[in-house]
């Protein structure tokens, strides 16, 4: 099941993101703000299959550590992803695709 819908800003090599592009249905680490929790977040890109550093692309994300984020996510909140400790570019959720995600208001 897909879980949300992001806009996705890769960073360049020179940034420290990738030296490589991306396919699609890579699966880097994803570190919301509010939370030292880390899970793999799959990224299927959106009219792409490829994606190289420093671009942008709108992905369908789906997150392996669902469960732990019921409730606590919002459209507009942003989000890095990573390979280990090194960020290689910035996330924001344009809308959510599964409801038990969505903040409990």
């Amino acid at each position: 099941m897909s879980d949300f819908i992001a806009q996705l800003q890769y960073r360049t090599t020179q940034e420290g993101g990738r030296k490589t592009p991306a396919f699609s249905k890579y699966r880097p680490q994803i570190k919301f703000d509010f939370d030292e929790m880390q899970t793999s977040g799959e990224q299927t890109f959106i009219d792409k299959d490829t994606v190289y550093p420093g671009d942008q692309v709108k992905a369908v994300i789906r997150l392996a550590g669902v469960i732990y984020f019921k409730g606590k996510l919002a459209e507009g909140i942003l989000f890095e992803f990573r390979e280990g400790s090194r960020v290689i570019g910035i996330g924001k959720i344009l809308q959510i695709l599964n409801d038990t995600l969505k903040v409990d208001r």
